[in-house]
C-alpha cells in the first residue's frame, strides 16, 4: 500500500534499500507472507492493515523493527516483538490537530444534521423554507464527555471550549493540564460522563479492556438526546448493538470514522438517517501524513545509526 513519498525518499537517502507493495490496496496475509519472504529483510514499515502476527513474522526471521505508520499499534503482536527482540515505533503527534479537526467535524456534522441535509436536497425535496425543517443542535452550552483524554482528546476538549461546550472526561489518568486550559471536569466513573455529556466522543487505544468498551449497556446510559463520536479505533463500540440503540432512539445519533471489522460495516448501518460514516479518514490531510511518513522513516533511520528511536512502542 502506498504511504506518501516523503517517508521512503528519506530512507533511501539516508542508504537504505527501499522495496514498495505496488498493490494498489491492501495486501492479504497470503501475499503479505509471500512479500517479506522474498528478501532477508532487516525492517518493515508497516500500516495499521499490516497485521504483524507470528504466521507473518516467521516470514521475516531477520527484522529487527516494525515501524508502524500510526499512533495505535493494536495490529502488532507486542509480546512475540519483545519475545523475539524485535522493535516497534509508531507516529504519535503529528496527527493531533488532523484527527481532533476531523472529530469536531463529525460533530458539527450531525448536530446540525448536514449529510442528512445534503441528500434531501440532492434528492430534491426541497420545497422552501419551513420552521422546522432539519432542526438541529446548538451547540454552545452543550456538554461534550470525552472518554479518554491523551493529545488527541486534549485537543479535542480545548477546541469545543472555545465553542462555548461544556467538557466533562474520563481517563485512566487524571489530566490536570486540560483542566486549567479548558475548564475541563475530571469525572473518575465513565459510566458518569455517559449519563451527563450531549455528546460523548471516544479516545482510547484499542486494548482487551476497551474492546467493545461501548456496548448495549454503556449505551443504554445515555441520553435519548445524545450522539456518539468514535474516531479511535472500530472494535471499541459494539457496532451491532450500537445499530439498535440508534434504531430504537436509546440515543439520538452517531459519527463514526472507524468500523469494529473494516471494510465491512454492521448490517442496518448505512441504512439509517441518524449516522454519520466516513472511511478511516480523520488523520487524511496532506500535512499530517506526509508527517507520519517521515516519523516512520526516521524512527528506522535512527535505529539502525544506533539511536533509540524517538517513537519506540514500550
Amino acid at each position: 500500500m502506498e504511504i506518501p513519498k516523503e517517508g521512503i525518499e528519506l530512507l533511501r537517502e539516508a542508504g537504505h534499500e527501499v522495496d514498495v507493495s505496488e498493490k494498489d490496496g491492501v495486501l492479504t496475509r497470503d501475499e503479505l507472507i509471500d512479500a517479506l519472504k522474498k528478501k532477508p529483510y532487516d525492517a518493515v514499515l508497516t500500516t495499521l492493515n499490516d497485521q504483524c502476527t507470528k504466521n507473518i513474522m516467521d516470514a521475516a526471521p531477520t527484522v529487527r523493527i516494525v515501524a508502524n505508520y500510526a499512533v495505535g499499534f493494536d495490529n502488532i503482536d507486542m509480546e512475540l516483538m519483545r519475545e523475539r527482540g524485535v522493535t516497534v515505533t509508531n507516529t504519535p503527534g503529528v496527527l493531533t490537530d488532523a484527527v481532533a479537526e476531523h472529530t469536531i467535524a463529525l460533530l458539527f456534522a450531525i448536530a446540525k444534521r448536514i449529510p442528512e441535509a445534503d441528500r434531501y436536497t440532492r434528492a430534491g425535496k426541497y420545497r422552501g423554507w419551513g420552521p422546522m425543517l432539519m432542526l438541529g443542535v446548538q451547540l454552545g452550552g452543550m456538554t461534550l464527555g470525552l472518554i479518554g483524554a491523551g493529545r488527541i482528546g486534549a485537543r479535542v476538549a480545548e477546541i469545543a471550549s472555545c465553542m462555548g461546550m461544556k467538557v466533562v472526561y474520563f481517563d485512566v489518568s487524571r489530566n490536570e493540564d486540560i483542566e486549567r486550559r479548558t475548564g475541563a471536569t475530571f469525572m473518575p466513573q465513565m459510566e458518569n460522563v455517559l449519563k451527563e455529556a450531549d455528546f460523548v466522543s471516544l479516545h482510547v487505544p484499542l486494548l482487551d479492556s476497551t474492546r467493545h468498551l461501548m456496548d448495549a449497556k454503556r449505551l443504554s446510559l445515555m441520553k435519548p438526546t445524545t450522539y456518539l463520536i468514535n474516531t479511535s479505533r472500530g472494535p471499541v463500540v459494539d457496532e451491532d448493538a450500537l445499530v439498535e440503540a440508534l434504531k430504537k432512539g436509546t440515543i439520538r445519533g452517531a459519527a463514526l470514522d472507524v468500523f469494529e471489522n473494516e471494510p465491512t460495516l454492521a448490517p442496518g448501518l448505512t441504512e439509517l438517517e441518524n449516522v454519520v460514516l466516513t472511511p478511516h479518514t480523520a488523520s487524511a490531510t496532506e500535512s499530517a501524513r506526509a508527517s507520519m511518513s517521515r516519523m516512520a522513516a526516521q524512527n528506522i533511520i535512527d535505529f539502525f545509526a544506533g539511536k533509540t528511536p524517538e517513537n519506540v512502542v514500550s
